[in-house]
Formats: structure tokens, sequence, C-alpha cells
């Protein structure tokens, strides 16, 4: 089994990660990978918390990392991502992949024979959906209607994933985000058979009683020739001390990091006591591990 879309899981298949999670914490003993296992981390864009919560995940699980990237392999020279899938998968027991393109994840998924994890693509980032929806699960065990609301760009990989991961698990989503931002039709069509997804332009309309509040970068990978533009088109999405006030009293902050203090969300909010960012980037490698032991259970 690979992990390419959020959608690859299923409530059940959810469950199931978030209950080895929970098992981790609690200190169950015998939660490790085969002996001398080896992970394949092949990477093509930039990563701090990702690679380093799955380096750190796998040498925790009794495996050994081993990092491939786009300038030091043999990809720079011309070698096709099917020939490198076919060598690596026969070197290695998983291949985690943060590339530049989706159909570069399907296609190197086609030809391994091991699982594949999808670190991040344009399209979708599951395994920080998942991060996502255990932090918070920690703090609303019952994630029945839920409500998240997504702040600011709301045609993001991070969004398609975290809003087929939350309904799926019974969580309400709002999107909230200029007119001429877009969500992903087709994956925001695909959510909304799972649950309710609703989509605002005003925050004042969307933040209302939403009990957890989520933000990311204005200005994703691969976007900095735009900068400046999306800079002025989301400055009025950002997370500030007045928007949490138009929130439930409880409400909570999330935000995957990297982030841009002073441009999506303020200082006083991140570092403030409605912030759950810091555990939420905690989460990653614990969601890693329960991912990787996960898979290896699978036929």
């Amino acid at each position: 089994m690979h992990l390419l879309s959020s959608d690859d899981l299923s409530k059940d298949n959810i469950n199931r990660i978030f209950g080895i999670a929970d098992a981790i914490v609690a200190g169950k003993e015998g939660l490790a990978l085969k002996e001398h296992a080896t992970v394949a981390l092949m990477f093509q864009k930039p990563s701090t918390r990702t690679r380093v919560s799955f380096a750190s995940a796998i040498a925790q699980l009794g495996a050994t990392p081993i990092f491939v990237d786009s300038q030091t392999s043999q990809l720079s020279r011309g070698e096709t991502i099917a020939d490198t899938a076919r060598m690596l998968s026969s070197y290695c027991d998983f291949i985690v992949a943060r590339l530049n393109k989706h159909s570069d994840l399907m296609e190197i998924a086609q030809n391994s024979t091991v699982p594949v994890i999808n670190a991040l693509t344009e399209l979708e980032h599951p395994t920080q959906a998942l991060a996502d929806v255990y932090t918070v699960r920690s703090h609303e065990k019952n994630l029945k209607n839920v409500k998240i609301a997504f702040v600011g760009d709301i045609a993001t990989n991070t969004v398609n994933s975290l809003m087929l991961t939350a309904t799926k698990m019974g969580a309400r989503m709002v999107l909230i985000g200029p007119r001429e931002c877009k969500p992903n039709a087709r994956i925001l069509n695909k959510a909304k058979e799972y649950g309710t997804v609703e989509v605002y332009d005003s925050l004042e309309d969307g933040i209302d009683d939403c009990d957890f509040i989520y933000t990311d970068t204005f200005v994703s990978m691969g976007e900095e020739a735009e900068a400046e533009a999306r800079r002025r088109m989301f400055a009025p999405y950002q997370i500030n001390a007045n928007v949490i006030g138009m929130a439930k009293k409880s409400a909570l902050v999330l935000h995957c990091l990297p982030a841009h203090r002073g441009e999506e969300i303020t200082s006083d909010v991140l570092d403030g006591p409605q912030s759950i960012v810091w555990e939420q980037a905690r989460n990653k490698m614990l969601l890693a591990k329960a991912i990787l032991l996960y898979l290896s259970q699978i036929d």
C-alpha cells in the first residue's frame, strides 16, 4: 500500500494510524520497524520539519534513513523517475518522496515494489494532514461537528489533504480566502461527499463559531515570482488578535510552519496561549512513526 493522497485512507485506516500514535505516546513496547530496515528520503523541494521528523522517526524506530536529493543523484543527469524508483525500491523498504509534480510521485509508486509515502507535492500533503487532525483530536476527542477554519490561501496542497482527512473524521471544514483564490474543485467535491465544507471570502461570516483556526504561508514553494502580489491579495486574511476575537473564546490556532511572522500570522498569536502550533509541529514526528508502522503491517 502507498500513501500518495489523503483519499488513500479510509476513516478506519486513519483511526488505526492514530491508534498506533496513541500507543507510541503511551510507551507501548515493541513498536519498531524490521531489523536493518532502510528508508529512502527523496526530496526535490526544501524541507525542514518533514525531512527531519521522518529522519528522526526512522532512526527512533530502529531503521536507517538514506537521503536522496535531485541535485546530487543521477536524477540531475537525466535518469528517469521510473528507473530511480525501481532502483530505490530494490535497496530500501520505503520511499518517502517530496516532489515538484504529483504525476512524478504516481510514476514512482507505479514502479516501486515498496510503500511510497507522499511527503508533499503541489497537489497534496497527506502526512501533514494526519498530524493536523491528530493534533485537533488531542483537544477534541470526538471530532464530530468540530469546526476547523482554514484562512488565507485555500488552494494549497495542505488545504486539499486537510479537508479530505478532516471531513472523513467527522469534522466540518470552513475555507476562508479571497474570491479569486479557488479551492481545487475535484478535491472540494470529494471532501463534500464525506462531510461539510463551506467556502467564504468574508472572515466575519466564516470564522464566527470555529473551534480551530488554521493558516499557512501566503507564498508557497514555487510561487516566489508572485510574492508581492500574493501578499497584497491575502493581507486582509492575516490571523491576528482581532481575528481571534471573532471566533469562539476557546478557539485554538494551527499553522503547519514555517511561519512568516507579521504576514499570515502575528507573533502575539503564534506565541500566544491559544496557539497549539508547536504541539502540531512535534506531532509530525509522532505521525511519521505511526504511518511507517502502519504501512509495515499492511500486506
